[in-house]
């Protein structure tokens, strides 16, 4: 809208249905949300109005709450569900803190959607081989993205603590700064249109799926989380003694009885389940380990006062507000409801079967859609529709024949 429209506090709707748009574009059927599918309205939160530093004009970029007309944020609206779980914490006198880890890629440009991606040409007019994990250098190829990265994120005033190179040809990965869950989905949401709109601006496209590439390792993102006493700010998963205490162990035990029944809103497409399938470094677990990266949910080191969990399922294609509200919630319900985790696992391990999670999009919306604990913590509304719209996006991913069937299987009598 003009800046003249949004200055006079012109408010701008917008049909409910689009909460529910799947990602080729269609929608589920209107009784998903409301048959006469009528307006939500967009209403900016004043604290994330952003200048963006890559336009060549004069443009600006509001996140907003979509709220129902009658007031009340909507049941269809992911940063409304996070909203509400963080409430739940605070009527407990309890605070969530997270932190995201988001892995990406950085491609040349794919002008044909068949061909496999290539990493860009560097400074040196040489394509990444793929030796770089880790290296102080690996990124110099490409200064000039990288400075411009660094330039708008500073400009948006997005805290970075470290970007490095991942394990992956072309593969890195951003640690924002611990805080707020909403502050924290609202900060990677904003980071991924960034990183989007600058590689395009030279002639890169970065992609957050989970597994862009055969072969290689996938994109995660993981989710740190702690929780704090509102009154001290002290970490309540450590005792005086530096000990863990009963919460931590309430949390855990809440994460891994809903992991199974949540593995849809960690992992939402289909290519999410080609980083799971293969397991390295992509756990598709529900078990617990003290800083074993083979576990779904690992305790990194650190001293008592970082005490966290990290929860190392969902992929970078996830829905920032929904991967924590899933994740948080679930640790909630742990702790109201005192449940005891397993003990944990450490070194290699054979995963238990009932700590087993789903390997394909559709047994996980089969046990999301089984699940009295989602449409208990996330309300009926917004998980038949999420379930409607995944089920319409597998239906057009099952349509398509793929280059390994006509490869592999066009020859066989």
């Amino acid at each position: 809208m003009t800046a003249a429209g949004f200055a006079e506090g012109r408010r701008l709707q917008l049909a409910r249905g689009v909460l529910l748009q799947c990602i080729m574009g269609g929608y589920p059927p209107a009784k998903f949300y409301g048959s006469d599918d009528g307006d939500l309205a967009l209403v900016p939160d004043p604290a994330h109005l952003y200048r963006l530093p890559w336009s060549d004009h004069a443009r600006a970029f509001a996140i907003c709450d979509a709220n129902e007309l009658e007031g009340g944020g909507s049941s269809l609206s992911t940063r409304a569900l996070l909203k509400r779980v963080i409430a739940n914490y605070a009527a407990r006198g309890l605070a969530p803190v997270v932190a995201t880890e988001l892995e990406f890629y950085l491609f040349a440009a794919n002008a044909d959607p068949s061909q496999p991606f290539q990493p860009p040409i560097g400074l040196d007019g040489r394509r990444e081989d793929g030796h770089s994990a880790f290296s102080v250098s690996s990124n110099n190829g490409l200064r000039p993205f990288w400075t411009e990265v660094y330039r708008c994120m500073a400009a948006l005033g997005l805290p970075r603590d470290t970007f490095m190179h991942e394990m992956g040809v072309s593969q890195f990965e951003i640690n924002l700064l611990h805080g707020d869950p909403l502050l924290l989905a609202d900060q990677t949401f904003l980071f991924k249109h960034l990183l989007k709109e600058v590689a395009l601006k030279h002639g890169l496209i970065a992609v957050c799926m989970a597994k862009p590439l055969a072969g290689v390792p996938g994109s995660s993102m993981h989710i740190h989380q702690s929780v704090v006493s509102v009154g001290s700010g002290r970490n309540v998963f450590s005792a005086e003694n530096g000990e863990p205490t009963a919460t931590f162990r309430h949390f855990i035990g809440g994460q891994q009885a809903a992991l199974g029944e949540f593995t849809a809103l960690f992992a939402p497409n289909v290519n999410a389940y080609q980083r799971l399938f293969h397991p390295y470094a992509s756990p598709n677990n529900a078990c617990w380990s003290e800083d074993n990266r083979a576990a779904g949910l690992r305790i990194p080191a650190s001293g008592p006062e970082a005490r966290r969990v990290e929860n190392r399922l969902p992929g970078a294609d996830a829905n920032p507000y929904l991967a924590i509200a899933a994740s948080l919630a679930a640790g909630l319900h742990g702790i109201e409801h005192e449940l005891e985790p397993t003990p944990p696992i450490q070194g290699a391990f054979e995963v238990p079967e009932n700590l087993a999670l789903a390997c394909t999009l559709d047994s996980a919306l089969k046990r999301l859609k089984g699940s009295r604990l989602a449409v208990e913590l996330f309300g009926q509304e917004f998980i038949e529709g999420y379930i409607a719209t995944k089920t319409m996006e597998l239906t057009s991913f099952m349509d398509e024949i793929t280059p390994w069937e006509r490869r592999v299987l066009a020859t066989q009598a």
